[in-house]
């Protein structure tokens, strides 16, 4: 079902607008899928319920997060369901098949101590540190993905709106405002980009990296564990934690939480919900500011 499968992708590509990313992720998890029943000499027409979860215990075997093999039960479901559309298949065999329950987990995430701290590190006046320093306050100031943040062009960004225009997934299109600080660092970089073009006049990316090219989201990785490492906070953090402190830190100085969902782009609220991170203390205090009867 190679054809199928490329047909699929081109499906999410072209109807569906999946990013770049999402369409590597669904190859790769489908292309899986489909060696493994190559190797049961068994056709994917022929598949059903017992062979996908024969599929999940050979990567459960290999020590697989829950979470991984749940968004590769999802890839096959869907990959399924696209074929009953086309006529491929009869039925989804996939649509069974249980999703692994998955663990708790809460994304790490930096208090407003510690935010103020860290993005106080670099202070260096060289251009690729001043185009550190407007990464971080950007990804901060607007709770933006890194995929949005090295997708911006220097057409989307007004600094006298303070607003940024990113595109999310789906290729969805929405304005986030950003604060002073933000833009007082994006007008400090922006002085000195020219610094890092070289030859590239054209390059439209607001970030570039050393080559005058545009910075990439690995790139964005590197930076904040380069900074984190100089603060005192010593667990993990990567570029999602900012967006998770983001949501956090304006849910608790009282940002409606329909709003926080608009800034971060999700299309459920309860996505929102595992963004926004509470003390018991704080709750205490709004229920008691806020309830009739408290």
């Amino acid at each position: 079902m190679r054809r199928e499968l490329s047909e699929f992708l081109d499906f999410l590509r072209y109807e569906r607008n999946a990013s770049a990313h999402t369409i590597a992720g669904y190859r790769r998890d489908l292309g899986q899928f489909l060696d493994y029943l190559s190797e049961k000499e068994l056709a994917p027409r022929r598949a059903d319920n017992v062979h996908i979860r024969g599929f999940l215990a050979h990567l459960h075997e290999r020590r697989l997060k829950k979470s991984t093999l749940a968004r590769k039960l999802a890839a096959v479901r869907s990959f399924y369901q696209f074929g009953v559309k086309k006529k491929w298949v009869a039925e989804n065999p996939a649509r069974v098949v249980a999703t692994p329950k998955q663990e708790s987990h809460v994304p790490s995430f930096l208090s407003e101590e510690e935010m103020a701290g860290f993005l106080e590190v670099p202070r260096s006046r060289k251009p690729l540190d001043l185009r550190d320093k407007a990464v971080l306050e950007v990804l901060y100031a607007t709770g933006i993905r890194v995929s949005e943040l090295v997708g911006i062009n220097l057409e989307d960004v007004s600094l006298a709106e303070r607003l940024v225009r990113v595109r999310g997934k789906g290729k969805k299109e929405r304005l986030v405002p950003f604060g002073r600080v933000a833009e007082e660092q994006l007008r400090s970089y922006q002085g000195v980009r020219p610094q890092l073009l070289q030859e590239r006049v054209g390059e439209k990316a607001m970030f570039l990296n050393y080559q005058g090219s545009r910075i990439t989201s690995r790139s964005v990785e590197r930076i904040v564990d380069k900074y984190i490492r100089l603060t005192a906070v010593k667990r993990k953090i990567s570029p999602h934690s900012l967006r998770h402190s983001f949501a956090s830190h304006l849910l608790s100085r009282g940002a409606d939480l329909r709003v926080i969902q608009e800034l971060l782009g999700h299309a459920s609220l309860a996505t929102t919900q595992k963004y926004t991170h509470l003390d018991l203390g704080r709750l205490m205090e709004v229920y008691r500011k806020s309830h009739p009867r408290s």
